[in-house]
């Protein structure tokens, strides 16, 4: 009888323990989202910036046109960043989500037989 209570503490300890860890998972991924974006978002507002700059500077009608293909070079240019941004972050998550599935199956997992020579 007194078997129970210690199994009941032993599964306890378990689940904190692993919903300790699946909450540091999510939380790791979260963060490396986060800095992901923020790099694609400073490296196109940087962009952005400088081109403003140069069509700012610009005074006759032939610099307008000649930046024209610039200004399309730079937004091709920002789309592409936050796709390779949106890869990398599906990526992350992925690789969060491999972890916390195996982290769920963990319990179930074979466990080792008990010794064969104890039969009733």
């Amino acid at each position: 009888m007194s078997a129970q209570p210690n199994d009941f503490s032993s599964y306890t300890q378990q689940f904190a323990a692993a919903a300790n860890r699946a909450n540091r998972l999510a939380l790791e991924n979260a963060e490396s989202v986060f800095g992901v974006q923020l790099r694609a978002f400073e490296r196109n507002s940087s962009a952005a910036a400088g081109f403003f700059g140069e069509l700012s500077q610009a005074g006759a009608q032939a610099d307008l046109q000649a930046l024209l293909p610039k200004g399309l070079q730079l937004a091709r240019d920002s789309m592409e960043r936050l796709a390779s941004a949106n890869q990398e972050v599906l990526g992350l998550s992925l690789k969060t989500s491999e972890a916390l599935g195996a982290l769920v199956r963990q319990p179930f997992a074979a466990k080792p037989a008990k010794a064969a020579g104890k039969t009733r």
